[in-house]
């Protein structure tokens, strides 16, 4: 049977995408699964960065109502489809995405209990699951919390993945599909004409009709390298991991300080408690946020901090072995929205970047927009409050 235009189209597309990590898997995952030509480009490999420094989050509840949650619904919803997928079509020596529909628990102390009944109800009314639970229900959901929680809102809907695991696996599948891996850095754009050509690493020039850019914290620095303007700053989050212990925390378990820190745009530092089992065995523990640019120094104040506060939470804390700290660099944006779609100046230029924590949740759901942006394939959700040329991202602010 002989192809139609667009099909004959897409096959001859080459897409270059910047960024080997759970957005740029997703994307292209989704491209290359369309029929396009994809090299994947990454300067340290698959998961080398940011979606190997967080916890796998896929939520519904941190969300306010608006754009954000209207994607973070659909993308939950594709997560179980995909990771199923994936899981099932894994060749030996691939890694599973190891979903885990686990569901959270928000909980509040006396002072914040009204405010958190408020959001769930809020977030009801758009189509979010949120129960609160009574004192009893609380306990038997979660027995180690502290005795002085006064409340807790159970999210049936929030899962987890393994980052970096399921990063590798929608590679993998991107791969089965036919797009290429490449270890490079990008050092430089080739756009004539006001037209996206190719980019040059320090060794070799690659050709391409459209350029991804999934850069994570650094997307800001690769749109420069085409002169376009996306303002996408680094924000700084710290992870603590005990050692493996027998199960004492069934949820993902996290204080109403989190969803303000998600939404906050402070510099400074601010911590909340996110705390979680993992199937090793091992507990994770948050979270923190602060701008200090890329740099490494002055972690041991937020380690504290997020340490003390988890220890708070689940009393039984104080008593377990560390096992190791870590940090990474998340892609923060102004408006608190990520950059989904095309440059707003540059032709055959795109964008997936400034998830900032919520990256992995929403990767698959980007991905399809990206399909959508640059092949035209369907979308299951309107794109228009994501796409990069909105004003807020387009003059980067002290």
């Amino acid at each position: 049977m002989a192809l139609n235009y667009f099909e004959e189209e897409v096959c001859s597309m080459r897409i270059i995408v910047i960024g080997a990590g759970a957005v740029g898997a997703a994307c292209a995952l989704s491209l290359a699964e369309a029929g396009a030509d994809v090299v994947v480009i990454d300067r340290t490999g698959v998961a080398g960065e940011t979606s190997s420094r967080c916890e796998g989050n896929i939520l519904v509840s941190d969300k306010q109502p608006g754009a954000e949650a209207v994607m973070a619904i659909e993308a939950n919803r594709a997560w179980r489809e995909l990771a199923a997928r994936l899981d099932a079509e894994r060749v030996p020596g691939q890694p599973a995405t190891e979903f885990e529909a686990k569901g959270g628990v928000v909980v509040a102390f006396g002072g914040g209990s009204a405010t958190l009944e408020r959001f769930a109800a809020a977030q009801r009314e758009i189509g979010i699951r949120a129960e609160v639970l009574d004192a009893s229900a609380l306990r038997a959901a979660e027995p180690h919390l502290a005795a002085d929680v006064a409340l807790g809102v159970y999210y049936p809907d929030d899962a987890q993945v393994q980052p970096s695991l399921a990063t590798q696996a929608m590679l993998a599948g991107a791969r089965r599909a036919g797009a290429r891996l490449r270890i490079a850095e990008v050092t430089d754009a080739v756009v004539e004409a006001g037209r996206v050509r190719g980019v040059r690493t320090r060794t070799d020039l690659i050709d391409a009709d459209a350029v991804v850019n999934c850069a994570g914290p650094w997307a800001g620095e690769i749109a420069a390298l085409f002169s376009a303007a996306l303002d996408i700053r680094p924000r700084r989050g710290t992870i603590l991991v005990t050692t493996a212990m027998p199960q004492r925390v069934f949820h993902k378990v996290y204080d109403a300080d989190y969803v303000g820190a998600v939404g906050s745009g402070e510099a400074a530092l601010q911590t909340s408690t996110v705390v979680e089992s993992t199937p090793a065995g091992t507990v994770l523990i948050g979270s923190s946020r602060e701008r200090v640019g890329f740099s490494e120094d002055g972690l041991l104040a937020p380690l504290a901090e997020v340490a003390a506060k988890a220890t708070r939470l689940f009393p039984f804390l104080r008593d377990t072995m560390l096992l190791r700290t870590y940090f990474g660099f998340r892609p923060y944006t102004p408006d608190h929205l990520p950059a989904i779609g095309a440059d707003a100046h540059v032709a055959g230029l795109f964008h997936a970047a400034g998830h900032e924590g919520a990256g992995i949740g929403l990767a698959p759901t980007t991905g399809m927009l990206i399909a959508h942006a640059v092949l035209g394939t369907a979308a299951s959700l309107d794109p228009s409050p994501f796409l990069p040329s909105r004003s807020t991202l387009q003059g980067v602010a002290a």
